[in-house]
């Protein structure tokens, strides 16, 4: 597993503290997967470029945006976010609906 956090201009630009959340679902708890947190605030997108792991979805940030699938839990098969483009940054991300998931900071 990698223990490096990505340090581009969208982690200089938030402040550069950053952080590891494993993200869970909220109807059964299931892990999803790891994500790189940059900056405060809540959890509202989940950038392709910050997910770690599992590498299927690590490697999502290659796909077109009209070929990453949306995130589903895989225990209880409830739709977490779907891809879309975020505009201010073009960037390729998953938008959460609210209430799907939960968060906890972890060390790798």
């Amino acid at each position: 597993m990698i223990t490096k956090f990505k340090s581009d201009k969208y982690r200089k630009a938030r402040g550069g503290h950053s952080r590891f959340l494993n993200v869970l679902c909220e109807h059964c708890g299931a892990k999803i997967l790891v994500y790189q947190k940059d900056g405060p605030g809540p959890l509202k997108r989940l950038y392709l470029d910050r997910i770690f792991a599992p590498e299927n979805f690590a490697n999502f940030q290659k796909l077109s945006i009209g070929k990453v699938p949306n995130l589903v839990c895989s225990k209880c098969k409830t739709i977490l976010a779907i891809p879309y483009i975020y505009q201010k940054e073009q960037r390729k991300a998953f938008r959460l609906f609210v209430g799907a998931v939960t968060k906890k900071i972890t060390k790798i």
